[in-house]
Parts: C-alpha cells; structure tokens; sequence
C-alpha cells in the first residue's frame, strides 16, 4: 500500500508516551481489542472490564489489568456505570475509551468521567446532547444549511403519531431511537395497523442497547445508498474529513460490508458531503474522531444522523488514508493538534470490510447463532487484515452483540479489493457457530455490487439467498456441556499480608476441595420440530421477551407466537400451521435453548 499521509501508522510524537499512564477500555469483544492493541503500541497502559461471562475473553486476556463488573447481562456489566467508575477509581486510570455501543454515545457517562477529573477519549458531553439526540442533530445540521430526510422533531410516544407522520409523508416510516444508531432499534413501519407492535418492539431494542428507549420518525427512502463520512477535529479548532464510506449491504438496517471509497459517487457529491460533515462537526464543537451519515438518491443527499463515536468500519477509511483513527483519538483527547490540514488528506486504493457476524443467513433469516467458536483460521497475504475479538475456544453469549471479527482487504482499486476479499474469505475457516459468511459472498460475487448499484434495501428485497445458509460442524459430543466453573472465596497471604480473594475453579475441583458435591450435567435434550408439525421451537439459544397467544387460541400458519431476544436483536417466532394453541411451554423472561419446544400447535 503506498498511503500517503502526514502522520503514517508507527509514528507518535515527542509527548505520546506521556499523554496517558493508563487507560480503561469501557467496552468488550473486538473493538476493546482494538483500543488495547492501539494503547500499547503508544506506550499506553491498558485495563480491561469484563462480565461473568467474559472472564476469560480475548480482551481481558490482552489488557495489562481487568476487573470484573460482574453479572451477566450488560444491564448487569458493561452498562453498570457505578460500577464502571468503581474501576477508574481502583485502577487509578486517567482516561477511558468507550468503543462503540454501550455507553459510547451516552452524555451522562462521559459527564460522570469527566467530572472526575478523568479524560473522556471521545467528544465533549455537551456535543453528545446535541448529536446523541437525534431530533437535536436534525436541528443543529438544518442550522448550518445541511437539510435531513423529513423526520419528526418530538419523541414518539404514541401510535397515532406514527399514523400522523405516515399520512403527511407517506409510507413506510422508520422509527429510530433518538440515542442510538447502527440500525438498532430502528422499525419500518408499513401502515397505521404495525405503529403499536413497532413502538414497543423499538423501544426495547433501544433500551437494551443504548440503555435508553426514547423514539423519534423519519420518511423512510425506498432504494437510497448509506454514505459516511468520516471526521476528526481537534480541541485547536481544526476540523478534517478522512474520505466517505459506503455502507449500503445492510440487513435488519444492520451493515454486512462496508467499503472505501464509496463507488460511483460524483465528485461533486462527494465534496459537498465532505464539506457537510464538516459544518456539521464545527456547528455542535465536536471533538475527536465522529461519523456524519447521509442518504444518498437520485443525485441528491440528506443528513440522517452524526455517530459521536468511532464506527465499526474504520478500518477501511485506516487503509485507504494510511491513519490509525484510535491513535488519533488517543492524542486528540490528550490535547494535541490534528498536524495537517484537509489538502493533506490522501485516497489511496480501495478498501472492503467484511462483518463476521454468529449469524445463520438462512434463506435470509440472519438467525442469531450463540455458541462456542471450535476453529477459527484467518487467511493472510497482502493487503489483508483481520480484526477480532474472539479466538478458537472462546463462547459467543447470546448476551452480547454476536460481531466474532471483521476481515478488511486493501486494493490498488475496486475489482482486486472485490477478488481479495473473495480470496480471503475462501480461505477463512470459522466452525462452532454459524456466521454470515455464506451471505457476504453472495453479496460480492453478485453484478449489482459489482456495478455499485445496489441500495440499502438490495440485500432483503432483491438478493436471493433462498439456497444460502450456513453450516455447523458438530462440536465433537453433543451430550457433552463444557464444565461451569463456581466462585471460591480464599484467605492468602503476601509477604506477610493478608488478602481476601476470589478464585473460579471448575465445579470438580470445588467438590475435590471440600466444597458443594458437582452434580454431573448432560446437554438438555432438545425437541427439534419438523416443519408443519405443530410443535414451533425456539430456532435460536435466547430469551421469551414477548409471548402473543394463550392455550386455545386460533391461529395462522406464519403468525407470531411469540418474540425471542438473542444478542441484542428481535426475534419473531412464528406458527408453522394453521391451527388451536393446545400448549404454551414458556413464560416471558424465561431462558430457552435452540429446538425447544416453545408452543404446541393441534
């Protein structure tokens, strides 16, 4: 890659090993990989945070110090903010990288770090408010002459305001969360009769994601292209756009593939949404490294929101500028200067990022796919780059987002990108855990995205998956379950000192040591149902967030019986005949596994 740029990856300036002793990583999976690889590479210590669950993650196994939140879930963890700060405190870190997702985006944490004297690695408090709130942003954008898709200015709170919208704009409507992005908890809403359903179903997606659930509408364009636009502004007042992304390969408003530059785009459409995400950014006084988002169609663009966060597709704008953006963020937020100015900028190639999601295409289902990851082999050779959270052994939780890893290739231009990637998703072998490989190659093989033609909506309305699906190898005995470990509590002494600590030890070796007998575990045995059959499983590990019949109810083959939550996405499990409801197995909130029998349908 010949990347021309002011500052190249390797290169820290005279005080970048002093900016920061310590910095806490906010976050999980590959992004907290990310951040800590970045750290020690500028010399920057690292601490971690983890989950019960992610005891024994990559990232924790990478960080210099980790400190459990504790629970489960990541109301429980990642997004206990007291706990959080009882490990800034511990830990004596003096600043803290969020990531994406999670509190990444959320004011009053960034309020509550910087309150206490500990650096923030991200945008001021104040400018989150504005750009967090998406009906804000719309207002701040439209201030500085940037126009947005028509959208409504109030949260919703109602179904006749949906009704409302979709009767002066037209339909369909997508409902948004105000304080979130990344498509989740967004709804399309196709007529006044789904507004109900679609308010409480986004509003729990939000709520589970971003920790808040307000909504807010926006027209919902019918074949638009997603344009990004990259930002970095420093606290000197210099304010730069690093290139534009494509994200248009998308299913459930989620990204697949992302690519840079974005192709076929106008010269001048490409200055003037770079020089719009720059009025944007010096309009809210933002800081640090941001995402301005359009929708493009027909030769015109619209504002759809600002992510004040890093996005998960850096890395294709890293490759074609030759910028490491969280070694950016690291100095901005200590205070140094951009260095170089717009006319410094470079596009170099092309890149493409692949998403490699736990998720079975199936038939174009995207199914959740929790579990362990029995092999996971990346490919290599030039211009090829893999950024992952996860190694072979380590359990994908139906918890978290189910994001394994991301495979970026750089090209001299868009077809050897395009034949890279194709490359090198040949020679990946992730087996334990379906993955959304299957689809990402129907995606690159295809014309339409060889000509750049496909929109936001090509995947789920024109794409045919029918025959795509993915296969799990079988992870050796299937009565076997790995062996849960339990809590042990111990004294011990240090020189002399003594220390209260706690030890997880597998079960066996609690019970060798005196402790509660292990009672031995198989695998709960799973009722598969055969299509017609009457008895509708579970089709992934989740939990019953919504149950929509009784015993006795007459219902439609295709109709919902309920909603299943599996990392962070919603689920509608559906009758697979026509029938009378004779038997509802589950309560809302329970724990199911993949192939238990949910409802019995006669």
């Amino acid at each position: 890659m010949n990347c021309v740029r002011v500052r190249p990856f390797g290169h820290h300036s005279s005080n970048s090993r002093s900016m920061f002793s310590k910095v806490l990583v906010a976050n999980r999976g590959e992004i907290a990989v990310r951040v800590i690889r970045a750290c020690k590479e500028m010399g920057v210590g690292t601490v971690a945070v983890y989950s019960d669950l992610d005891r024994d993650a990559l990232h924790v196994r990478l960080a210099d110090e980790a400190y459990s939140l504790g629970g489960q879930t990541a109301a429980e963890s990642y997004l206990n903010v007291d706990a959080i700060l009882d490990v800034i405190e511990q830990s004596g870190a003096e600043a803290v990288h969020p990531g994406y997702g999670f509190f990444s985006e959320n004011a009053d944490f960034a309020r509550s770090i910087t309150d206490r004297g500990v650096t923030f690695i991200g945008p001021p408090p104040t400018a989150i408010e504005v750009m967090g709130d998406k009906i804000s942003a719309r207002e701040a954008a439209e201030k500085e002459g940037v126009s947005g898709v028509p959208g409504s200015t109030e949260l919703v709170t109602s179904a006749a305001q949906v009704e409302a919208f979709g009767s002066e704009y037209g339909w369909p409507v997508a409902i948004k969360a105000a304080y979130g992005g990344g498509g989740r908890g967004m709804k399309v809403v196709a007529s006044a009769a789904e507004a109900a359903d679609a308010i409480e179903s986004a509003q729990r997606e939000s709520l589970a994601y971003f920790g808040r659930d307000e909504i807010y509408l926006e027209r919902y364009l019918t074949k638009p292209r997603h344009i990004e636009i990259q930002v970095l502004a420093d606290s000197h007042g210099n304010c730069v756009y690093l290139g534009d992304r494509d994200c248009s390969a998308q299913r459930r408003h989620q990204k697949l593939i992302e690519e840079a530059p974005a192709p076929d785009l106008p010269a001048d459409i490409r200055v003037a949404m770079g020089e719009a995400a720059v009025k944007v950014a010096k309009g809210c006084g933002y800081i640090n490294a941001g995402t301005v988002e359009f929708l493009y169609e027909d030769g015109a663009f619209f504002y759809l929101e600002m992510n004040t966060r890093l996005q998960v597709e850096h890395p294709v704008t890293e490759l074609v500028t030759g910028t490491d953006l969280v070694a950016e963020q690291i100095r901005i937020a200590s205070g140094e200067e951009l260095g170089y100015s717009q006319d410094d900028v470079t596009i170099t190639g092309h890149s493409i990022e692949v998403r490699l999601n736990a998720e079975d295409p199936a038939g174009g289902a995207f199914l959740p796919s929790p579990g362990k990851i029995e092999t996971l082999l990346v490919p290599d050779g030039y211009g090829v780059r893999f950024d992952g959270g996860y190694q072979a052994g380590d359990e994908i939780s139906q918890f978290y987002d189910n994001l394994i890893g991301k495979l970026i290739v750089w090209g001299a231009d868009r077809p050897t990108a395009i034949a890279r990637m194709l490359r090198a998703l040949d020679e990946l072998e992730i087996t334990g855990v379906a993955t959304t490989v299957p689809a990402d190659i129907a995606i690159l093989e295809h014309p339409d995205f060889a000509a750049a033609t496909h929109s936001t909506k090509w995947v789920e309305e024109v794409l045919d998956l029918s025959e795509v699906g993915a296969t799990v190898a079988p992870a050796g005995d299937s009565d076997a379950v790995d062996e849960p470990k339990v809590r042990r509590d111990l004294d011990v002494e240090v020189n002399g000192k003594r220390f209260s600590v706690s030890m997880w030890v597998p079960e066996s070796a609690q019970a060798a040591s005196g402790g509660a007998p292990r009672v031995k575990r198989s695998a709960p045995k799973k009722a598969v149902s055969a299509a017609g059959s009457g008895q509708v499983a579970a089709p992934m590990q989740g939990t019953i967030i919504k149950i929509e019949v009784a015993v006795g109810d007459a219902v439609e083959q295709g109709a919902t019986v309920c909603v299943l939550e599996a990392m962070k996405m919603e689920n509608n499990v559906s009758a697979d005949k026509t029938g009378t409801v004779s038997a509802v197995n589950v309560a809302v909130g329970d724990s199911v596994g993949g192939g238990d029998v949910l409802v019995v349908i006669d």
